[in-house]
């Protein structure tokens, strides 16, 4: 930044009506305004600001000083522009060991305003009693005849304050110093505003790094390999080559840890991962998708150059690795898939390669290519879809529920509608991998229709029974695309006579993301039949702050893997309470996912949190059984 040319200290006061005051003064203000409009950074802001108190406004000296908090309470410039400001260099004010602490250098009008929050004004800093001798001489060689210092204020506490200075006597009269007010309330405003803004930022980075990298290793998740694996596959087609997808698991790693402890297995992972980049020598192909395994994307490779970099791989991996004070020797397995000959799709190639490193691990050599046409995986998958569609059919689904509480008024406010299957032979099937089948094989539609007409018919029971209990379904990505899906569940709605508020529905942060256009219709669509709606799994998804402001809901659940870990790791922690923040601040109500425990719940009632649901509270229970939990839990039934 160049300063001003500096200018000889005039002597003498220097007449100003109070009509050419007001005009400096909402000068200042509308120059202030201005920067705060194009702000992006902090410093930047405050520089910005007291250049255009200075050339636009006219005054004399501006500078922002901030309070610090060390054993001195020494005061440090953060920014200045105006006549002589060179005396606001930091070893100068070091020097003259500026303070806002009581006693003789913290006796002045900016000490003052900083520890009492007030505004101080001296019209004339030769007779003002408050400012000792040093400070007044001063004044007198830099023509500096009157002073203003405004406090600023960033979330209820005084940062510091902007400091202005005019060259005449009785400078500040009372529109003025109304005005000038109003400007360091908008520049408070301003600073606190980046403060969020780069808090979030910082928040979404972490979200994301979490998202796709594991915290242990920093190499690529599984799901983002997943993603890699889907573009290899589009460019391979594209291109006509081959490539291959190496599992490579560490076949002792359960017993290394239950002898030395988690710290010196975690340590044998970072050591795992950092040789296999080194052998590989890009991060962004090797992924960490299990406890003890690692893929390996190899682009335009074949079977023989796939198999050369497999023993590679295990012979860096068995080199002795230093643990607990000696050396640990590894033994490792490497399964491969090849593109095309084993698959087209990625979870095909990623199941088929861990097939290949299972059928290693029997093997004396710890390597397999991965054999066989239609294994017995895919005849299993086809017979439990055809199972499932049997089951829609015929109603033999089961809905469960898992409450919610409003943590403020200590009610049960509502709960998630959960879809089991108890298959006559495998028993209970996981949720996730049904749901899952349904997705791929074109049954989620019939089964998110049984799920609606199954919360319905609920929510009437309890109505009759005098219980108001919204019940929250959730919506998949293909439900969203679907042209239908409005008319479907509005004639649902018909047939069982449904108000407002009956049902609610979640839906995916990445779903949402798949068409943001169309999800934002179907979203209107739903909130104009009155349905309350949630973002689900928030912090998984990659939505922009910008899109999710557009979005007609009216909540976010935070993702259970945040708030399960929120006690343990500092970085799930801030993301839960960054994101309170911000869905505060975008007016959303926020629900916590997988409270597990009285901790965890107290935490999030102390950050802020809206809502609670998990095993803490009570596991998901069959619909039918409720009432009776209700009656016996202790809780109360309300919205909130």
């Amino acid at each position: 930044m160049t300063e001003p040319k500096k200018e000889t200290a005039p002597s003498g006061d220097h007449p100003c009506g109070e009509a050419a005051r007001a005009v400096r003064a909402l000068t200042t203000l509308s120059a202030v305004n201005r920067a705060l409009i194009r702000a992006t950074d902090e410093t930047a802001l405050l520089h910005d600001i007291c250049r255009a108190i200075v050339e636009k406004g006219g005054y004399r000296l501006a500078w922002v000083a901030y309070a610090e908090h060390d054993a001195r309470k020494s005061i440090r410039a953060m920014a200045h522009w105006g006549f002589d400001a060179g005396f606001l260099e930091p070893e100068k004010l070091a020097r003259a060991k500026l303070t806002w602490a009581e006693g003789e250098r913290g006796e002045h009008g900016l000490a003052a305003a900083i520890r009492s929050g007030e505004v101080r004004v001296a019209q004339n800093l030769q007779t003002d009693p408050s400012y000792p001798e040093w400070a007044k001489e001063a004044a007198r060689r830099r023509g500096y005849a009157s002073v203003i210092a405004l406090p600023l204020s960033v979330r209820g506490a005084v940062l510091g304050a902007l400091v202005i200075y005019a060259p005449e006597t009785d400078a500040f009269d009372a529109r003025e110093l109304e005005l000038l007010t109003e400007a360091a309330d908008d520049l408070s405003f301003g600073i606190e505003h980046l403060r969020i803004r780069t808090e979030h930022r910082k928040a979404e980075e972490t979200i994301r790094r979490l998202a796709w990298y594991d915290p242990l290793t920093g190499l690529p998740n599984r799901v983002r390999i997943d993603a890699h694996l889907e573009e290899a596959i589009e460019a391979a087609r594209r291109e006509h080559h081959s490539f291959a997808l190496l599992v490579l698991g560490l076949d002792r790693f359960r017993e290394l840890n239950e002898t030395l402890g988690y710290r010196q297995g975690d340590a044998l992972l970072r050591e795992v991962a950092g040789r296999l980049v080194a052998l590989v020598g890009e991060s962004e192909r090797i992924a960490r998708v299990g406890e003890a395994e690692f893929a390996v994307l190899l682009p335009a490779a074949n079977a023989a150059s796939a198999t050369d970099t497999a023993r590679q791989m295990l012979a860096a991996v068995r080199r002795p690795v230093s643990l607990a004070g000696f050396a640990a020797d590894q033994r490792a397995s490497v399964g491969i898939a090849l593109f095309p000959g084993h698959g087209g799709e990625a979870e095909v190639l990623m199941r088929r390669a861990i097939l290949a490193l299972q059928q290693a691990r029997l093997t004396t050599g710890g390597l397999t290519l991965y054999s066989g046409g239609l294994d017995e995986e895919c005849t299993r998958r086809l017979a439990l879809i055809g199972d499932l569609h049997r089951a829609i059919e015929r109603d033999e689904l089961l809905l469960y529920c898992q409450p919610k509480v409003h943590l403020a008024s200590g009610h049960i406010c509502g709960a998630e509608a959960l879809v089991r299957w108890k298959h006559a032979e495998m028993g209970i099937v996981d949720p996730d991998r049904f749901i899952a089948l349904a997705e791929r094989s074109g049954l989620i539609s019939p089964l998110t229709d049984w799920v609606v007409q199954a919360a319905l018919r609920q929510s009437y029971v309890w109505h009759e029974a005098g219980l108001s209990v919204p019940l929250a379904v959730n919506l998949s990505g293909s439900d969203l695309q679907d042209d239908r899906l409005l008319e479907r569940i509005d004639g649902m709605f018909a047939t069982w006579g449904a108000g407002r508020g009956w049902v609610e529905f979640e839906l995916t942060e990445s779903t949402l993301m798949d068409d943001p256009r169309v999800s934002l219709e179907r979203l209107a669509g739903l909130r104009n039949m009155g349905c309350r709606l949630y973002i689900d799994d928030f912090g998984t998804g990659y939505s922009s702050l910008a899109y999710l402001r557009r979005l007609p809901v009216d909540a976010i659940k935070i993702d259970k893997s945040f708030v399960t870990d929120m006690l343990q790791d500092a970085d799930s922690d801030v993301i839960v309470r960054s994101t309170i923040d911000l869905a505060h601040h975008l007016d959303l109500e926020v629900v916590a996912e997988g409270v597990e425990n009285a901790r965890i719940q107290d935490r999030l009632a102390e950050e802020g949190c809206d809502v609670v649901q998990g095993y803490g509270i009570s596991e998901p229970m069959p619909v039918g059984e409720f009432g009776g939990w209700l009656a016996r839990s202790g809780w109360a039934l309300g919205t909130g």
